[in-house]
Order: C-alpha cells, then structure tokens, then sequence
C-alpha cells in the first residue's frame, strides 16, 4: 500500500477490524519510511450479474423480480415458499458460478422452466406462457403437447394426451309441419291420461 504522505510503498499493519456491516475490513497502517499513520479498508469487489434483454437492453438480476414471478406461476399449486425460495437460491448460486457475469433473458428463462418442469408442471405452463408469449392458441397446444411427449417417453403418462376424438354431432332432422294440406292451420288438442 502507498503511503499517501510520502509515497513509499512499504507499510506494516497496527489494527484490524471489521465493519458493524461485515462488508469490509478497517487496517491501522504505519508507513516504514515516515513512520506516519494512515487507515486503509479492504472491501470484496462484487461484479453483479447482468441480464440481456431481448432488446439490447442491459439491466441488474434482481433475485426479487425472480421470486415474483416464480411466486405468480405457482399460484394456487402445492409448492411452499420454502421450495421457491430454495429454487431462486439455487438458480442464483448457478449464475453466480459462471464466468461471464453476463447472461442472456432467454437462457435465464430457459433455466428457469427446467426447474419448474421437475418441480410442477402446471407452474411450468404458466410460466412458459408469459416467457414464450405464446401468440395463439396452436403455439400454447405445442408446448403442451412436447411436455406430454417427455412424461410419456419417461413412462409417467398413463392417460393418452388428448382424448379420442368423438364422432361429430349430425343435425336433427327436420320434423314435417303437416302431413295433410291444412294441417298446419288447425288447432292441436291435447287430452289428460287419467
């Protein structure tokens, strides 16, 4: 560390504490050339992860914005707060991981609906919907289709994927309105069983 009062590059530490934080460290420093005090803190430099939008847009990865969402597609579904919880975690731990602290949306999504298709699969769909942006109704039937192909090749489906398809419904006949010229015209009198 350089002196800042002589610049000699030598130093020896007196103290050492750490911050009520935790963040950072507080060095009591004495220059060996002039024998002059001076305080140093050493702090760990965190790179954050950054999301690339499909936009080109850069934004900070909010573990927030993430358990919000994960939150709204296992809405009404048997997943604790504890699993979401565990689950954010573990994608977090994996981003952190990497190397390149600069990671693409749809990856992120990608991730993301890996773990919900082994944790709950409606979850997934949901989830699937609102990442994909699923337009019309064939793209959403795809999506569900390739996950019911997957649970079948992996021997979990026992009911068919969709059900057979049931003959069309034929139209009722026309009923003849008269089967006598004038028929139509007279009054149609009903009687009570007794």
């Amino acid at each position: 560390m350089r002196c800042p009062f002589c610049g000699h590059l030598e130093d020896k530490v007196v103290d050492s504490r750490e911050s009520r934080e935790g963040d950072s460290i507080r060095r009591r420093r004495e220059c060996l050339s002039c024998a002059r005090r001076f305080t140093s803190y050493e702090r760990v430099e965190e790179v954050p992860l950054v999301i690339l939008k499909k936009d080109g847009r850069r934004e900070p990865f909010d573990r927030q914005k993430l358990m919000k969402g994960l939150l709204l597609a296992c809405q009404k579904r048997p997943v604790s707060l504890a699993r979401i919880e565990e689950l954010v975690g573990d994608l977090q731990a994996r981003l952190m991981e990497r190397p390149d602290r600069e990671i693409r949306s749809r990856e992120l999504g990608e991730l993301i609906m890996d773990e919900l298709k082994g944790l709950d699969q409606v979850a997934y769909v949901r989830f699937a919907s609102v990442y994909r942006d699923f337009k019309d109704l064939p793209d959403f039937v795809k999506a569900l289709e390739g996950l019911m192909h997957k649970e079948a090749a992996a021997g979990r489906h026992s009911v068919p994927p969709f059900p057979p398809s049931t003959p069309p419904i034929e139209p009722a006949k026309p009923v003849p309105q008269a089967l006598f010229p004038g028929e139509a015209d007279a009054p149609i009198l009903r009687t009570r069983k007794k």
